[in-house]
């Protein structure tokens, strides 16, 4: 095959595919938009990768975040099923897992028997995403080629899955934001109602927050709901 073909994509080809990546985990709230673009632009970033998928650690269990097709979706559930693979690996014991040539023999002999008899693949490499000090998932690529992925595409995965680090950074401190957000927005409402009842019933701060929590209890209705309802019958009146 002619190394033009398969050669990574220039400097300024890269930069311009991990700008838009950068772009986009910056400007989105919707995470699944955002890792499915990144497996999407695992292919053309990573020599001899013909299909990704992420795979992420959550409290009941691993799920795949995103699959860049069906085949990188299957490959996972064979991990998840059989307990073994690069990704499971990678993300419980070291931070890269390569096998470069499943018909070659393999680490992982039950999952290279069903890959080889219903996918493409031929060879496999998981990388460990790291949130801080807590491993947090790994990022899958395969090949349909035995030996397509090489030591310059492990190179190239290592880089990638260094930027999916840093997406899923972004998407925990957006949530850990939005939440603080919603609970300041919460706190101000209360603040609110309270003040407002301590108007008009001439009574101290803690009666007031008193009455809002009797009628959150006695309506099973949270706080920042009564609160809110209690500011916005007064904006109305």
């Amino acid at each position: 095959m002619n190394d033009e073909l398969v050669r990574f994509p220039a400097d300024a080809a890269t930069a311009g595919v991990f700008e838009s990546l950068a772009t986009l985990v910056y400007a989105s709230d919707d995470f699944d938009t955002v890792y499915r673009a990144i497996v999407d632009a695992a292919p053309r970033l990573v020599d001899g990768c013909d299909h990704a998928s992420l795979m992420l650690r959550e409290r009941h269990g691993f799920v795949t975040a995103a699959a860049s097709d069906e085949v990188g979706e299957l490959v996972d559930t064979y991990e998840r099923e059989l307990g073994q693979g690069p990704c499971l690996d990678a993300i419980s014991d070291a931070s890269v897992y390569h096998d470069t040539d499943l018909t070659d023999g393999s680490p992982w002999p039950e999952l290279a028997e069903l890959v080889l008899a219903t996918t493409p693949v031929r060879g496999m490499a998981g990388f460990r995403l790291m949130v801080g000090e807590e491993t947090t998932g790994a990022l899958n690529l395969f090949a349909d080629r035995p030996g397509a992925l090489d030591d310059r595409s492990v190179d190239q995965g290592i880089v990638l899955a260094s930027f999916v680090s840093v997406a899923l950074v972004a998407a925990r401190e957006r949530q850990a934001a939005t939440t603080l957000r919603g609970g300041l927005a919460s706190n101000r409402e209360i603040g609110k109602a309270v003040g407002l009842l301590m108007a008009f019933h001439k009574i101290p701060d803690d009666e007031a927050f008193g009455m809002l929590r009797s009628a959150s209890q006695d309506m099973n209705i949270k706080l920042a709901e009564v609160a809110r309802q209690v500011v916005e019958h007064h904006n109305q009146a």
